[in-house]
């Protein structure tokens, strides 16, 4: 997580007011977009939204495009107390026992099988799995809202049962506190900000491999 005074700079600079609408997008499947979305309303700016789809779906609808450094005034944005909380690794292990921590990575680096980024494998006892890219179509679109509740609650994800979310760096696991938003079943979902890489950090944190059925 960026300082809140860098924060505040870099949207300043990227022409973030405190009172203009901002659309967050990307061209990989709205990850990345949707982590600036987390953060961004981690800082207190509610009114943020991501283009579902991305720049492929913009490009599909044959809108414009423009190429080149876009220049833009200096915003006045200012950070304010968000509803959504960073977790360190004591509060992700919490979640785990006492709620529900999801893991937004692929199946098989869950179970511990063709991790090709850290190097530890496997995953947070108790942790279930729920990949980001499950919640999205062949074009990138998240669901339809009842299929994605519907996969949500599968997952355990109810409305109810305090939630929290990670994966390998916090980029996937802001994806799906975004649907878990999308389909009316919380706010500020929480984010394990470090996620699997800060976990394995410490050898002593427990580490387990294989399936965990939901719960």
């Amino acid at each position: 997580m960026p300082t809140v005074d860098d924060f505040e700079l870099d949207m300043a600079e990227c022409g973030v007011d405190n009172d203009r609408a901002v659309v967050c997008y990307d061209d990989s499947g709205s990850l990345a977009a949707a982590r600036c979305w987390w953060m961004l309303r981690h800082f207190g700016k509610y009114d943020v939204q991501v283009l579902d789809g991305g720049l492929a779906q913009w490009r599909a609808q044959r809108y414009p495009l423009e190429s080149g450094i876009r220049l833009v005034e200096e915003g006045d944005f200012s950070v304010r107390r968000g509803n959504s909380r960073v977790l360190g690794a004591d509060e992700a292990r919490m979640f785990a026992e006492q709620g529900l921590l999801l893991d937004c990575r692929p199946a098989d680096r869950y179970r511990g099988e063709n991790e090709i980024i850290d190097p530890v494998v496997g995953h947070i006892p108790g942790a279930v799995n729920l990949p980001a890219r499950s919640l999205t179509d062949e074009n990138g679109c998240f669901l339809p809202v009842e299929q994605l509740r519907r996969v949500l609650l599968e997952a355990g994800v109810d409305g109810e049962r305090p939630v929290a979310t990670y994966c390998g760096s916090g980029v996937q696991a802001s994806h799906v506190s975004l649907a878990i938003a999308v389909a009316g079943l919380g706010e500020g979902t929480p984010v394990y900000i470090g996620s699997w890489s800060d976990w394995i950090s410490d050898p002593q944190r427990p580490v387990v491999t294989g399936e965990h059925s939901h719960s």
